[in-house]
């Protein structure tokens, strides 16, 4: 294993992946859940898409780019509807329930969480991204693990970021706040998948 090329990994897909819109997810989905259940479905989504790209090379361009972005759209549309109707939580002190009494036990959140970071990042820069790393060094466990934890430190950042704004701005704000951004997701994504 090339230390290299596990080092170019991580250095090249951070950088990439912090202005990304499967960050701003996490984010959103940090400040309204629990923030480990977030990172444990966005890490272990990102594990797979990483592992996808390693293995898969060059044969992840040949997928319909429109497909791709269509259920990333409909994953968005789908989180912003279900963070819009959620009501207010009226027992923040019970430990089941979490902030919002609604689907915050770990595997609602860690489903929701992995299902939109998968959905985004099939087909994002830094899957190609870490294909081409793969192509140039020949070695994709070494490029497997740089990536893999270029995305977890940014995924780590989106989630310590969004569990702190609870601090800052009251939740139903943050709720319907959180709903407009995943609708605008949705939108994009649907965009794309449209062009």
């Amino acid at each position: 294993m090339s230390l290299t090329a596990a080092l170019a990994s991580f250095l090249a897909v951070l950088p990439a992946e912090l202005p990304d819109k499967t960050i701003l997810a996490c984010l959103i989905l940090s400040s309204r859940y629990r923030p480990g259940f977030v990172f444990a479905g966005a890490a272990s989504a990102f594990l797979v898409q990483v592992t996808i790209a390693v293995a898969a090379g060059g044969a992840l361009s040949l997928l319909p780019h429109r497909i791709i972005e269509a259920c990333a759209a409909g994953a968005f549309l789908i989180g912003a509807v279900l963070l819009w109707r959620q009501k207010e939580d009226e027992e923040e002190d019970n430990e089941n329930s979490g902030r919002d009494g609604v689907r915050s036990t770990f595997w609602p959140v860690f489903g929701t969480s992995f299902a939109v970071v998968f959905l985004a990042e099939f087909g994002d820069l830094t899957q190609f991204l870490t294909i081409s790393l793969a192509a140039r060094f020949h070695d994709p466990v070494a490029v497997g693990i740089g990536a893999t934890l270029g995305l977890w430190v940014a995924a780590a950042c989106a989630v310590t970021v969004g569990w702190r704004l609870l601090k800052l701005i009251p939740m139903h704000w943050l709720t319907r706040g959180a709903a407009v951004v995943m609708l605008a997701l949705a939108g994009t994504s649907a965009y794309a998948a449209a062009s």
